[in-house]
């Protein structure tokens, strides 16, 4: 019993070798940059809580390993730890763009590592999805609340969809159903990243940030506009079988 124990609990021992990491990542750039207040207690807090959700989930999910893909989006999240960190303390005092640009962008490059890695290996989870999904969607919502100093609110519109659609699924639980795949609505996905850092690099003309931004946040729309159409059909398909059903039922006693 005791070996068993042993082995469940590394999971758990990884999350917080994750935090330690974390919190040498915040160490660095603290040195490096001279990270005001803000920046430490935002990148503290995202530490603690990546490393106390994460923990929860794994003992939930009572996985007795792990697994790569895990530790490449672990890794992700130690970035966008960094990134947050940066974010906040822009607030402050003038933001180091090319360090805040570079972790984003080897951030992004490996968006698409630990699910090729779980393919691989054969160790997909309902976990690790979520968890790669939680990063995705956390990482846009940061360079959106960074970019919106430079081009507006309403570039938030951007980072808070998807949690606008995890609220509006708690008020209508046929949001809840899952999605068929879609190759269109992975590309969208990946656009709102390129855009929104191409735009925190300040490397173009405003106008230009401004249109590529834009464009990236109708894309969005329009990608959450086909997805629930089809859930509010497939809703109606479902309810209208059931009640179809119902009436046979009835006709047949």
């Amino acid at each position: 019993m005791a070996l068993n124990n042993t082995y469940d609990a590394r999971p758990q021992q990884e999350t917080a070798v994750g935090a330690g990491i974390q919190l040498l990542l915040l160490a660095l750039l603290g040195t490096a940059i001279g990270m005001g207040p803000v920046g430490w207690l935002t990148g503290l807090a995202f530490a603690f809580a990546t490393w106390a959700v994460l923990a929860r989930a794994l003992h939930r999910s009572c996985l007795r390993s792990f697994g790569p893909a895990n530790r490449v989006t672990l890794g992700r999240a130690t970035l966008v730890g960094g990134v947050t960190a940066l974010v906040a303390d822009s607030f402050e005092s003038a933001p180091p763009v090319t360090l805040l640009v570079g972790l984003t962008a080897v951030a992004l490059l490996l968006d698409g590592v630990d699910g090729k890695v779980a393919r691989r290996t054969g160790t997909s989870t309902a976990l690790g999805a979520r968890f790669d999904m939680e990063v995705d969607a956390f990482l846009i919502l940061v360079l959106s609340v960074y970019v919106s100093t430079q081009l507006g609110p309403w570039v938030l519109l951007i980072g808070g969809m998807r949690y606008a659609f995890v609220a509006a699924a708690r008020l209508a639980p046929w949001l809840n159903a899952p999605l068929p795949p879609s190759f269109a609505r992975k590309t969208v996905a990946a656009v709102q990243g390129i855009a929104l850092l191409l735009a925190g690099a300040e490397l173009l003309p405003h106008l230009a940030n401004l249109a590529i931004v834009a464009l990236a946040l109708g894309s969005l729309l329009w990608s959450f506009g086909r997805d629930v159409r089809w859930l509010w059909r497939s809703s109606r398909i479902t309810v209208e079988a059931a009640a179809e059903a119902k009436v046979l039922e009835l006709v047949g006693r």
